[in-house]
């Protein structure tokens, strides 16, 4: 994968800076080397063998984060690295002290899984086919060229074997002749290359059948290359801020309007929100709301069983790593003009650390949304209308996964709301078939017919975020507040027939707390029952859901088994720091016994406890033309909405930002 950073006047920060102001600070370039230099000295007659393929930030004990955070001029925790390493076939977990340059402990993983693929092997994996004999005879045979044929890494899963097996990846190749660069969409069918990557040598190949490559026609998407004619025609739009943004960035923390968070970047998860309060105008304080938040798992399972296709089932943070599969956001395309970039860093096999140039994005954004309004008509004579318009903060990472793109934003509100957006564009996944139209299709194809020789597999997307609230405060609860129809038994007391009312359940232990949404309506509230309102009322945090997506697939089918964790919408779970990961710390080639799902099943209580709320929001995807060649974004989110947390409106005071005069302006439109 190329990427081409264009370079522009544009403010840039680094989520790597020189000194340290907060606990919960990625790791900086320097201490990636540091890291690297400590592990090798650890195992000097091994360094051409070892490869990293973890090394992120030990996250202190949150007791000890709290405490500094109430106090920054006290001792601030250890500060640590957690790196998994390869080493002759094994898997060594090792936590390195940064203030000591001491290895505090040296673990082997002995069970089920594999580690996160660094993007090193798999490009050295891709390029294996290019000297093996028999893939080069089987291309000649289909009268293919080797310098245009692109192979890409899969994942072969677990399908019940209970031995462990060797580390490997399956190879999947594509056809690029004529200039075309949509090679997910031209798949060359039949073949399949097995690499062992401790050994970095193909171990097994297959050549069962031959269909038709797609054509390259119609698959062009880069704007240099399109044909006329163009369109729809857009005007283009602007939003000025002529004192500058509202936010400022010191280090790692934003702050913005009643809103101060801190953001960090993990090789696995992204973006990282920590430590979020809002600021109480009645009562003059900062109040917690979220300690820690990110995407913990991304589980993409395809629909077609066939013997090319079963083991397409996806776990793209825990396999892959969606910040390892950043790229640099490009300056008003990807971001608006008004945006400031952040880089980031992690290390690459080799330990050395690599720079992603502009991985995250900050901006204000104003899309003609309205904050609130009324107009009043019932006042005889007058006309009252007040209406405040809505600004909010984004921040923006894009996580590009093989052929999908996914557009990750975490929205604040000046209300006290936090909206999760996810975005699904890029290139579909398809299957090379003989079928040029569907009269021709007497079977299941498992997709849908998009273009010549083409199928777009039914697939999944489901997305698990890790949110760790703090409601004013550790100590927690879960209430379902439960909408129950009730019918009107004595027709004398009202001529109504029925109406509705809540039923507050508080969860007792996690099973109390597993939701699956769409069976009964119900309001889904964090709550600290230790703070009240003036008037008696709970302080809390709703969960306002996207659209329901439920998994499909039997329990007991492996993919599941692994993907259990999306069994439920909702799961609450007690705060453990080990605890992190939905689909476990070693998710390629898992068995599904480290998940959420099974953390779970230890059955633990969770009232008025530190909990940690997980979500899931999912998408069934049945593609259709319209998604090919490249696919228009589909959007869905989430919203976790103050509830009873603040006396009143907390943005009832909020002024409308200033009218920009726009008086020395020309109206005259310039080519």
């Amino acid at each position: 994968m190329l990427l081409i950073l264009v370079l522009l006047s544009l403010h840039t920060f680094s989520l790597a800076s020189s000194h340290q102001h907060h606990p919960l600070d990625p790791l900086t370039r320097s201490e990636f080397t540091l890291v690297r230099t400590i592990v090798q000295k650890s195992y000097p007659n091994s360094i051409h063998n070892l490869t990293f393929q973890y090394v992120g930030l030990d996250e202190p004990d949150k007791p000890r984060v709290l405490a500094w955070l109430s106090n920054p001029a006290s001792k601030p925790p250890p500060r640590r690295a957690f790196v998994i390493t390869r080493l002759s076939k094994k898997s060594h977990e090792i936590v390195v002290d940064l203030s000591t340059r001491l290895i505090v402990s040296d673990v082997v993983y002995d069970g089920y899984g594999y580690p996160l693929l660094s993007f090193d092997e798999q490009f050295a994996a891709i390029t294996l086919p290019q000297t093996y004999g028999p893939f080069i005879e089987s291309l000649k045979k289909r009268g293919l060229n080797l310098s245009d044929v692109v192979c890409s890494t899969f994942t072969v899963g677990w399908f019940g074997e209970v031995k462990i097996s060797a580390r490997v990846l399956k190879l999947l190749c594509f056809y690029t002749d004529h200039g075309t660069v949509n090679l997910y969409v031209r798949p060359v069918e039949g073949i399949t290359l097995v690499v062992d990557l401790d050994e970095m040598k193909i171990v097994e190949y297959y050549d069962r059948y031959r269909v038709p490559v797609p054509k390259g026609e119609g698959t062009e998407y880069r704007a240099s290359k399109m044909k006329p004619p163009f369109g729809p025609h857009l005007n283009g739009a602007a939003f000025l801020q002529p004192n500058g943004p509202g936010y400022k960035i010191d280090g790692h923390t934003v702050s913005w309007a009643n809103w101060v968070f801190h953001v960090g970047y993990d090789v696995r998860a992204g973006p990282m929100i920590s430590t979020a309060s809002i600021y109480d105008l009645e009562k003059q304080i900062y109040r917690r709301v979220l300690y820690r938040g990110f995407i913990s798992e991304l589980f993409v399972p395809y629909m077609d069983p066939t013997e090319e296709w079963y083991y397409k089932t996806f776990f793209d943070s825990g396999e892959f790593g969606f910040g390892q599969s950043a790229v640099s956001l490009e300056p008003f395309a990807d971001c608006p003009s008004n945006a400031e970039f952040l880089d980031a860093y992690y290390a690459g096999a080799d330990g050395l650390p690599v720079k992603i140039s502009n991985a995250f994005c900050i901006f204000e954004r104003y899309a003609g949304n309205i904050m609130w309004r009324h107009t009043e008509l019932g006042i005889p004579n007058e006309v009252i209308r007040e209406v405040r318009p809505e600004v909010t903060l984004v921040l923006r990472m894009v996580a590009t996964v093989g052929n999908y793109d996914y557009i990750l934003d975490w929205e604040f509100k000046p209300s006290g709301s936090i909206k999760f957006g996810v975005g699904l564009t890029g290139v579909l996944e398809v299957k090379g078939v003989t079928y040029t139209h569907v009269d021709q299709i007497k079977e299941d194809v498992y997709g849908t017919l998009l273009a010549d020789n083409t199928i777009g597999v039914y697939h999944d997307h489901f997305l698990t975020y890790y949110l760790d609230l703090d409601v004013d405060g550790e100590p927690n609860s879960f209430i379902k507040k439960k909408l129950k129809k009730i019918q009107v038994i004595d027709p004398h007391s009202s001529p109504r027939k029925s109406y509705w009312t809540t039923m507050s359940e508080t969860a007792k232990t996690e099973s109390d707390a597993r939701v699956r949404l769409g069976l009964m309506q119900s309001e889904l509230t964090v709550v600290n029952t230790n703070k009240k309102t003036k008037l008696g009322n709970d302080v809390g945090y709703r969960l306002i859901p996207g659209s329901a997506s439920h998994p499909l697939l039997s329990y007991d089918d492996y993919p599941q088994i692994r993907g259990a964790f999306t069994n439920n919408d909702v799961w609450v779970t007690p705060y453990n720091k080990s605890e992190k990961w939905a689909g476990g710390l070693y998710v390629d080639q898992s068995h599904g016994d480290d998940t959420l799902a099974t953390w779970s099943l230890r059955n633990r209580d969770i009232e008025n406890k530190d909990i940690v709320l997980w979500y899931t929001i999912g998408f069934h995807h049945v593609p259709c033309q319209e998604d090919f060649p490249v696919m228009p974004t589909l959007s869905a989110g989430f919203e976790l909405r103050p509830t009873n947390f603040f006396e009143s409106n907390p943005v009832l005071k909020t002024k409308a930002p200033k009218r920009v005069d726009w008086s020395n302006c020309s109206n005259t439109t310039h080519p």
